[in-house]
């Protein structure tokens, strides 16, 4: 971290970005076999809570803006990770669901993604863990709406 009289050190807007690149390295050291970036790998695990999404339901649970999810969607469909088809409730969207090679990619990367948050946090005392995380989810729940 930098000097403590660094005005940056006060700035929560900074740190947490700060905090988001150090999770992305964490996230890449641990998962670096698989080839799942962390956004990846959260659209991957939100198609397996809720099979079917569309798109704008992917931007809803994983706070992904619309642009860069539709990369991240056609990304994995090149991958052959996802599949999608048109929704039936809505003709000009479509559903997105794992194939079976998501599904594989997705349960191979959840011990990556693991290790990584238990090195992240692995740097505040055990007694604020689930504190912090609560705190994010407070942070990041307008996002969510």
């Amino acid at each position: 971290m930098a000097k403590a009289g660094n005005s940056l050190n006060r700035s929560a807007t900074h740190l947490l970005h700060r905090a988001g690149q150090r999770a992305a390295d964490l996230f890449a050291e641990e998962a670096r076999s698989g080839g799942l970036t962390p956004r990846q790998f959260a659209v991957l695990a939100a198609v397996a809570e809720e099979e079917g999404l569309t798109q704008t339901g992917l931007v809803e649970r994983t706070g992904i803006d619309r642009s860069t999810l539709a990369d991240i969607v056609a990304r994995l469909l090149d991958r052959g990770l996802i599949q999608r088809r048109r929704a039936k409730n809505d003709g000009r969207a479509y559903a997105i669901k794992l194939s079976a090679q998501g599904t594989k990619a997705l349960r191979d990367a959840q011990p990556a993604a693991a290790a990584a948050d238990t090195r992240l946090l692995a740097s505040l005392p055990p007694g604020k863990r689930s504190d912090f995380l609560e705190s994010l989810a407070l942070i990041a729940e307008p996002a969510d709406k």
